[in-house]
């Protein structure tokens, strides 16, 4: 029988390389340096961040509680299950952040991160959060 420190050791690594590898993604798509910006002080671009590591937290959070947990094997495909689902939430966030861009014509999200407006950034948050509890919705 796995052991709840073992199981909770392999999710912790898993999640926090998932969110910062999901976090590296989304920063190398959306045309924004932001390990620039928020040492520059962009609290829209913090926003942002905060909205990545919430949502994929609260994703791969489903797809842990999804997993029956228990047995190495379990713990195995539970561990494959999160990685696979954390993935599907990191796309997810893209496609909606990009989508809801198109939508609002009336102005650009890389823009208005560069030009540090807090309301865009917490605008994304909410994207990203809001898709987060569909994508947990699903798995669970």
């Amino acid at each position: 029988m796995v052991t709840m420190i073992t199981e909770t050791a392999v999710y912790f690594a898993i999640g926090l390389i998932m969110m910062m590898l999901g976090y590296w993604l989304i920063d190398l798509v959306i045309p924004v340096d932001f390990p620039k910006e928020i040492n520059e002080g962009n609290k829209a671009v913090g926003w942002v961040s905060a909205g990545i590591y919430t949502g994929l937290g609260f994703v791969i959070r489903s797809a842990i509680i999804s997993d029956g947990a228990g047995e190495a094997m379990e713990l195995l495909k539970g561990a494959v299950d999160t990685v696979v689902y954390a993935a599907i939430g990191v796309v997810a966030f893209l496609l909606a952040y990009f989508l809801v861009d198109l939508v609002n014509r009336k102005f650009n999200f890389g823009d208005a991160l560069k030009e540090k407006n807090e309301a865009a950034g917490i605008m994304i948050f909410g994207i990203f959060v809001g898709i987060a509890f569909l994508v947990s919705g699903v798995i669970q």
